[in-house]
């Protein structure tokens, strides 16, 4: 009695499936596994590097963003007590002279400022 089955056609025989291991020099096969840990420890490495530039780039960042967040609640500190920082009139004057230059350049008679730009400046 034979016990090979057909299944699809195929005659196929009990037994172990796949290939059969070839005789691998086992000098050969325990340095491919350590090229293949260092490759790893390699890798494993620049990811390291990579992720902690990425983590200093991201808290200089934070860094530059906390100082921004300082000056403007100086700012705001210093325009609640009445008063306005150099920076937001030189924001508010270069803003109006472009407003201007505009008007002019569409309106030749349109060369006054705002009222209430004139109450922020203290003119």
């Amino acid at each position: 009695m034979d016990d090979s089955k057909v299944v699809g056609g195929k005659v196929k025989k009990p037994g172990k499936r796949g290939r059969k291991p070839a005789k691998i020099d086992l000098k050969a096969k325990l340095e491919r596994s350590r090229q293949s840990a260092r490759e790893c420890r390699a890798r494993k490495k620049l990811r390291y590097q990579y992720l902690e530039e990425l983590v200093s780039s991201r808290e200089r960042a934070i860094c530059a963003l906390r100082e921004e967040l300082e000056m403007y609640k100086q700012w705001c500190m210093a325009m609640d007590q009445g008063k306005i920082p150099s920076e937001i009139r030189a924001l508010l004057t270069g803003e109006e002279q472009n407003k201007s230059q505009q008007n002019l350049s569409r309106h030749p008679k349109a060369g006054k400022t705002d009222a209430n730009t004139n109450l922020l400046l203290g003119n």
